[in-house]
């Protein structure tokens, strides 16, 4: 063999791992900084969230709290954060623990994530009207994957930010033409009523269903605000128009001091009709407000109220979400539908396309006239929660793949794509305070064994050398080198993949030294019986080698096979000493082979591992040099 290849390897790793902790993505600081590896919530303290949830009905049945913290938990692991405690308390309370300073992260975990695409039929204005729904673009030629030949699939491009929503041609393939609609006119919206806008009782959609709570809430309602604005409000059969008359409003001066779990108790006519009832009462509702894909809801878009019809195409309808960057450079949400999805949004989308001639629907045309095809078609909100995030005018029939796009950034683009990914969450939240725990206890566990491992390698070491010597040093060697392999292994993998190191996790690591130690045992005495046998030690050491590495593989493979079993039915903490466990088995082998090996070949030649006294092998070298000299005698008489 050729030790010094297997060795030039081995600094090769060295390099490359050490190159990818100091100068990889994410490495930022100085040198110290660098070196950090990513610790757990035990360790270094974190962030604790509570979420309280509220089912429709009632309590959270057992298997949607359970159902949501799957969803949390999933959630979670998107966003990079490894280690997480994703617990239920009770009988409705999740609590979630991060480690670190956590908080913004936090925030979006327990958001319900549902998206509803809604038909727009009434707007509070035409000014209003006007921000809402500017044309789109003509569809590009190139975008001629739809079933309809004569309308290319014309996907919708909800701004998350942007006032002027984006409209992009998109086949059933998923390539992408078209270009971005010219952006809206700063406009104030009013309040003026729309020959264009119906209103909201016109919409064909059910009326809500009225329980006995809501009506007691509407009751109360009715007592504060006072009862002649209450019957004034429910005379409204449109908005009030506060352009040419701004006092009109007066009579409905007290419904500006309800709270939005008050308003979200009002018919959905009297919320749109009623003008002191703001956006941002309507924005305070509790969150699932308007999730009732049976009935019409009432929302806000850029300062507007809008009027939108049933949900005919729900978050359930899209088989997966992704980040994309799009042609234009821009980070965008990717959209696709299942078999069932596709033909509910092949159908909002004709509904829309052709005008309002089935169904009432708002069409913006007042503003900018008709769109590129020389038609006026309605507009479909794409409603994420309580907010919608767009509604575009609808120019074809679309059959294929969607987006989502406006001022995303990767970040952004990927949260809102794991959130509708990973499915709404089936009781509704409401947060509870968000603490951070400090880790006392952790430290000061750290720190007791911290010190017992230095004790237990310390007395490791001593036994070795005194036991081996010289081998003891290679014992020495190799398992600093699988302590600094395990090191930067740390660092890389807790900035690529989030993986934080525990108490559980260094439980792992240690249990990994009573592997590797078994691995010298099995060796180094196996290159006894085989001096024993009557070999010298330059042949001793590659026949020891070749009968000893299929046991050392065996033993390590188990180690390995028990890790993954461990990692894939264990949560939490466990996992985390799986993982540990099976890292640093690997790294020993890599060492086994790259290291212990080529190093002993090389030892095999010097004549310090000839001299019984310093080799280690004592008694098994000397008998063997006295059978050779009693041999040689022999033969001589």
């Amino acid at each position: 063999m050729h030790p010094g290849r297997q060795l030039g390897v081995l600094g090769l790793v060295f390099v490359v791992l050490y190159l990818c902790v100091f100068f990889a993505a994410g490495a930022s600081g100085g040198w110290k900084e660098r070196l950090e590896p990513k610790l757990g919530l035990d360790l270094v303290g974190g962030t604790q969230a509570t979420y309280i949830a509220s089912q429709q009905g009632g309590q959270p049945t057992p298997e949607a709290m359970e159902r949501a913290r799957e969803i949390i938990e999933s959630r979670v692991n998107a966003l990079g954060v490894s280690e997480a405690e994703v617990v239920i308390q009770g009988n409705n309370t999740i609590v979630v623990s991060l480690a670190g300073e956590a908080k913004e992260q936090l925030k979006s975990l327990g958001q319900a994530a549902n998206m509803r695409f809604r038909l727009l039929t009434a707007v509070t204005g035409d000014v209003a009207a006007a921000a809402v729904n500017p044309p789109s673009p003509a569809p590009s030629a190139s975008a001629s994957g739809s079933a309809d030949p004569s309308a290319p699939a014309v996907a919708p491009s909800a701004g998350a930010k942007s006032g002027a929503p984006a409209a992009s041609s998109s086949p059933s393939t998923g390539g992408q033409g078209g270009g971005e609609a010219a952006p809206a006119p700063s406009v104030t919206p009013s309040v003026a009523p729309s020959a264009a806008a119906p209103a909201a009782s016109a919409s064909a959609a059910a009326p809500a269903p009225v329980t006995a709570d809501i009506k007691q809430q509407r009751e109360a309602v009715a007592k504060k605000v006072g009862a002649e604005a209450w019957a004034a409000a429910e005379k409204l059969t449109a908005p009030v128009d506060l352009s040419t008359d701004p006092k009109a409003g007066l009579p409905f001066k007290a419904f500006a001091g309800l709270s939005g779990e008050e308003v979200n108790a009002l018919d959905p006519k009297m919320q749109f009709n009623v003008p002191t009832i703001s956006c941002d009462q309507l924005n305070k509702r509790p969150d699932g407000a308007i999730d009732d894909i049976s009935t019409e809801v009432v929302a806000c878009y850029n300062g507007a109220k809008v009027v939108l019809d049933k949900a005919e195409v729900v978050g359930d309808d899209i088989s997966s979400a992704s980040p994309q960057i799009d042609q234009q450079s821009r980070w965008v949400v990717s959209l696709d539908f299942d078999s069932e999805g596709q033909k509910k949004w092949a159908a909002l989308t004709r509904k829309a396309f052709e005008a309002g001639t089935t169904e009432p629907c708002y069409i913006a045309a007042s503003a900018f006239g008709p769109s590129s095809d020389g038609q006026t078609h309605c507009a479909v909100a794409v409603v994420l929660d309580k907010e919608v995030i767009s509604a575009p005018q609808i120019q074809a029939v679309l059959t294929g793949q969607s987006q989502i796009t406006g001022d995303f950034t990767a970040a952004t683009a990927k949260e809102l794509a794991d959130q509708l990914k990973f499915g709404a969450i089936p009781v509704t939240f409401q947060a509870g305070p968000a603490q951070t725990i400090t880790a006392t206890v952790g430290g000061q566990q750290l720190e007791a064994g911290l010190l017992a491992a230095a004790i237990g390698l310390g007395l490791v070491a001593i036994y070795s050398f005194f036991y081996y010597r010289l081998l003891g040093l290679v014992i020495f060697l190799s398992l600093g080198l699988s302590a600094l392999l395990t090191f930067g292994a740390l660092v890389f993998l807790g900035r690529s993949i989030g993986f934080t190191l525990t108490l559980a996790g260094i439980v792992g690591f240690i249990v990994s030294l009573g592997v590797a130690a078994d691995s010298f045992v099995i060796y180094f005495e196996r290159l006894k019986d085989e001096i024993h046998e009557g070999r010298s030690p330059r042949s001793a050491v590659p026949r020891a080698w070749h009968r000893a590495r299929r046991t050392i593989i065996s033993a390590n493979a188990i180690t390995i096979m028990c890790a993954v079993v461990l990692y894939i039915v264990s949560i939490g903490q466990v996992q985390g000493l799986a993982f540990a466990l099976g890292l640093s088995t690997v790294l020993d082998l890599l060492v086994v082979f790259l290291f212990r090996h080529p190093i002993m070949t090389l030892l095999a030649s010097s004549r310090a591992f000839l001299s019984p006294r310093v080799s280690g092998l004592g008694r098994v070298l000397r008998r063997s040099q006295t059978e050779e000299s009693v041999s040689s005698r022999v033969k001589e008489a």
